[in-house]
């Protein structure tokens, strides 16, 4: 298994909502906010490539967005899914699947381009898009809190595709791959455990979005069930420390991984790396 960083931009979010009850006076010094209140934050995926497959873990925002979307979060950065992936000999057709942890649009709507005529298409036309069937079932039938988040009209794109498939229904035949759901932060959100010989990776998504959050009471406005959130960190903390993971963060704007470490104030993130260093 070889493991590649695909960078794919910035966006901006807005502070309080992505730190939730920690106060601005603390978390203003880890991420300082603009004029808006809003912070930067990175939209980082995860090519995999594992034998005959190559496999994306989430796509970002993407460049087929509703202009509202992109003034609302000023996605900014040269980086793209395609300029990423060609730094390492790659292609959009070359990717054999894609995993979409959840379908928020920072994590999903980078899977779709222009079809020429306004409107979407498959960028990944070989791959197929897998995601959970209880997340299908929010992003088209949303909540309240959640319905901007979710970008229907876009994800139906796929699909119509027929290139959609869920994991709880199919056997993806990964054996380097576990996946775990969780529900804090919305319904049935994947968390992807990968196996590489003597190494794991835990790819965070929105659970422990970038290495601050790495602290238990920073849990993230956005999350639906937070004290769920909280337990589930707890869970993941635990067994990553135990079994010595490697944590990669899709939103922080510096960190790509870190491992963890155990002090008098709890689980700590212990040393700060580029996947490419440990790989």
């Amino acid at each position: 298994m070889k493991l590649y960083t695909i960078d794919t931009g910035f966006f901006k979010l807005d502070g309080g909502a992505m730190f939730g009850v920690v106060p601005k006076t603390m978390w203003q010094k880890l991420n300082p906010p603009d004029e808006n209140n809003m912070c930067t934050w990175a939209m980082r995926c995860l090519l995999i490539e594992d034998k005959n497959r190559l496999m994306l873990v989430d796509t970002g925002m993407g460049d087929f967005i509703d202009d509202t979307y992109k003034k609302r979060y000023e996605p900014f950065g040269e980086d793209t899914l395609e300029s990423s992936l060609a730094k390492h000999g790659f292609s959009p057709s070359d990717i054999t699947d894609v995993f979409l942890t959840h379908l928020h649009f920072d994590h999903c709507i980078g899977a779709l381009k222009d079809d020429g005529k306004g409107l979407p298409t498959l960028r990944f036309h070989n791959a197929t898009h897998w995601t959970s069937a209880t997340q299908w079932q929010s992003a088209m039938q949303p909540n309240a809190r959640e319905k901007a988040s979710y970008l229907k009209n876009y994800l139906e794109a796929i699909q119509y595709s027929g290139k959609l498939k869920f994991v709880e229904k199919e056997d993806m035949n990964m054996p380097n791959i576990e996946i775990e759901f969780m529900y804090g932060h919305t319904e049935s959100m994947m968390i992807l455990h990968l196996y590489n010989n003597d190494q794991t990776f835990t790819y965070c998504a929105d659970l422990i979005p970038s290495h601050h959050h790495i602290r238990l009471p920073y849990i993230m406005a956005y999350d639906i069930r937070p004290l769920d959130s909280l337990k589930e960190k707890t869970i993941l903390l635990e067994k990553a420390l135990e079994n010595n993971h490697i944590l990669f963060f899709e939103h922080d704007k510096e960190v790509e991984c870190c491992t963890l470490k155990r002090s008098e104030k709890g689980i700590e993130f212990d040393r700060l790396m580029k996947l490419a260093e440990i790989i």
